[in-house]
């Protein structure tokens, strides 16, 4: 078997993703992998398909349980033999789960890196045949990733104390250069073959809004999208308490998680949500990773993330399937402040404490990015990316910036003497400071330092802050202007030599949101758009049994067919087991289990809806897809007309269907 059947056989994939076959040819080849690959671009796959095809088992080394738990249960649904080690599982049954594995029990093992130095782990491994160790969330062993674990460190020992090195694969969605090389460097990697499949998620709609009352945004938002899977995050426990009694008390299904609820409860509040129970979850970045729930249409941050790393992670929980999914981040000045407390307030334990100040001003730098993504009137896709290292110079179309009508303003002599004030500060002072200095505002502190005595005191007064913080922002991503990282970072003059050409104008865009609703424009359609009413009811009724089968099993929903596969399925209403396996997502494995059961949903439905047609294709293509044809016994087209009585009763509609206006 090769590495397609082997795709096909489990998952039900006709062909791979983007990068996953050249990730999966040179692991069969022998060669170590480091993989960047954006959330919802199929990372699994790439060490799932390889294990089944090596001689002995793959350890998998993940970060949280409820990854691995996640991971273990859509394996052993689709067919493959899984097991993990972790502090979920009493002493007994984690001595079971390596006998099993001794006996060649699994092809794949999940394990916490915490267990890696332990005296029965090692003693299992020295028995057993390691074809790979793939170490998952490999951001994880650097320093300068956005969530470092000091027990990933111990990889690379276990490794080494191995009887016989294996291939080792590192997985990571986000990953800048500086973290790309710790991971090569740190994990030992020999000549590892470095794929990076870009950091875009095409289906994601990412928008910033600044607004007063984020409560009444939130719940004006959810109203629009009540059938909608979502979730929100928040900075503070105390925002997540608060917001969940709000929407609660206004009827929404929601759910709460953060890490002052005990275990029993958290874990309720994510088994309500991954098993749609509740449609909402308002959480702390405690909550998420790991939890691939395909669903979620949309993430909203009530508070602004520390980094762009956490960002695009927390953001990219949505939209797993592919389909359209908005990213929305409520940005507020107090949330700069919230997340300086926090930082300032970090945990440093196990870090050595030469490392600190380093991790301090890294944390400040990205603050600082993130600062400039909330306030950047530039494509947030492109803003995105160039932080991640990929440069566009065409704005995408599909974000909130890029639907925002913008006036230019020519701030050529504000900026200059943005220029002069920072030079009477010295490079002293932060940008609180140069903002009142300029703003000539009545301030004690002003007076304190004496910056009421500069010439440049209340030089901008006619502009807002609001125009002025812009101005500075663009300052400084251009470079007239730097911030240091120290913990009181202070403005600082970069290269001001353009300025001195009279040529160089400093143009700053003003926005002016557009109407109606600015997402209307991206060019994703709804993973739906493509069903006609009847299609969208058999899909619906395939979600009820897709249900009904998940509560039979204790399974999440997801993990027996993703929403994909069951608009995959209304599309080509498949009435037999050749017809269903040629639905993406539907393997030999889940065939087996579930596949006569939709089958005859899919019968049943068609039986009682005989002339229905579930699917039209775009215009540009003339084919439309008629269930009924897959029906035996209707091979003959009957000629259409309407008779002067049908006329008269005729109703106009865009769309109109031969059987909704002759019976």
């Amino acid at each position: 078997m090769d590495a397609r059947e082997t795709l096909k056989l489990y998952f039900g994939y006709d062909s791979f993703k983007l990068g996953q076959e050249e990730i999966i040819r040179a692991i069969l080849s022998g060669e170590d992998i480091l993989a960047i690959m954006p959330t919802g671009s199929g990372k699994s796959i790439c060490y799932q398909v390889p294990a089944m095809l090596l001689s002995g088992i793959t350890i998998v080394i993940s970060p949280l349980i409820s990854l691995m738990q996640d991971q273990v249960k859509a394996l052993n649904d689709a067919g493959i033999h899984a097991g993990y080690v972790n502090s979920s599982l009493a002493e007994a049954q984690i001595s079971k789960v390596f006998a099993r594995a001794l006996e060649g029990a699994y092809k794949i093992l999940y394990v916490a890196p915490e267990r890696l130095g332990s005296y029965e782990f090692m003693s299992f491994a020295d028995r057993v045949d390691i074809s790979m160790v793939t170490v998952d969330e490999a951001h994880c062993i650097s320093q300068w990733g956005q969530d470092f674990r000091p027990s990933y460190l111990k990889i690379v020992d276990f490794i080494d104390g191995l009887p016989k090195r294996p291939i080792v694969s590192a997985f990571t969605a986000t990953a800048t250069e500086d973290v790309k090389t710790d991971i090569a460097c740190v994990l030992k990697l020999q000549n590892p073959k470095i794929v990076m499949t870009g950091f875009d998620r095409e289906n994601l709609y990412f928008d910033v809004e600044e607004v007063k009352r984020k409560d009444d945004y939130v719940l004006e938002y959810i109203r629009k999208h009540p059938d909608d899977s979502g979730i929100i995050y928040c900075a503070t426990r105390k925002n997540v308490d608060f917001l969940f009694e709000l929407l609660f008390g206004a009827g929404v299904s929601v759910a709460r998680y953060h890490a002052g609820m005990d275990n029993e409860n958290r874990k309720v509040s994510q088994n309500d949500f991954i098993y749609d129970r509740t449609s909402v979850i308002v959480a702390t970045n405690a909550f998420g990773m790991g939890i691939d729930k395909s669903n979620v249409r949309y993430v909203i941050h009530y508070n602004m993330p520390q980094s762009m790393e956490n960002y695009y992670q927390e953001a990219g929980r949505a939209g797993r399937d592919g389909g359209p999914s908005a990213c929305i981040l409520l940005f507020s000045a107090q949330d700069i402040m919230i997340n300086k407390f926090l930082l300032d307030h970090k945990d440093f334990t196990d870090i050595p404490y030469e490392d600190i100040d380093l991790i301090r001003q890294r944390d400040a730098k990205r603050l600082q990015v993130m600062e400039g993504y909330c306030r950047t009137t530039r494509c947030l896709r492109n803003y995105i990316l160039e932080y991640f290292g990929e440069k566009r110079d065409v704005s995408c179309d599909s974000c909130g910036n890029c639907h925002r009508e913008f006036t230019e303003i020519d701030m050529t002599e504000d900026a200059k003497l943005v220029i002069n004030c920072v030079w009477e500060t010295k490079g002293r002072y932060g940008l609180n400071i140069v903002l009142g200095t300029l703003l000539g505002a009545n301030r004690a502190r002003l007076k304190e330092l004496g910056t009421v005595e500069y010439r440049t005191y209340g030089a901008l007064k006619n502009r807002s802050e609001s125009e002025l913080r812009l101005l500075i922002s663009q300052m400084l991503q251009e470079g007239y202007l730097y911030q240091t990282t120290d913990k009181y970072s202070v403005i600082r003059m970069g290269n001001i030599e353009p300025l001195k050409d009279p040529k160089t104008h400093v143009l700053i865009r003003a926005s002016k949101d557009k109407e109606p609703e600015r997402q209307t424009k991206s060019h994703s359609r709804k993973s739906t758009d493509s069903l006609t009413k009847a299609g969208y009811e058999l899909f619906e009724t395939l979600r009820q049994l897709r249900l009904t089968i998940a509560r039979e099993e204790g399974l999440p929903p997801y993990i027996i067919f993703s929403d994909k596969t069951l608009i995959d399925m209304s599309i080509k209403a498949p009435t037999d087991g050749q017809s269903i396996l040629s639905v993406s997502g539907v393997g030999e494995a889940k065939y087996e289990k579930y596949g006569d059961r939709f089958i005859e949903a899919v019968t049943a439905f068609m039986d009682e809806h005989p002339d229905a047609v579930t699917s039209i294709k775009d215009e540009d293509n003339t084919d439309t897809v008629h269930a009924k044809s897959q029906v035996k016994g209707r091979k003959h087209k009957v000629p259409f007309y309407l008779s002067q009585q049908d006329v008269d009763k005729f109703e106009y509609h865009d769309l109109c269907l031969v059987s909704d206006n002759k019976r």
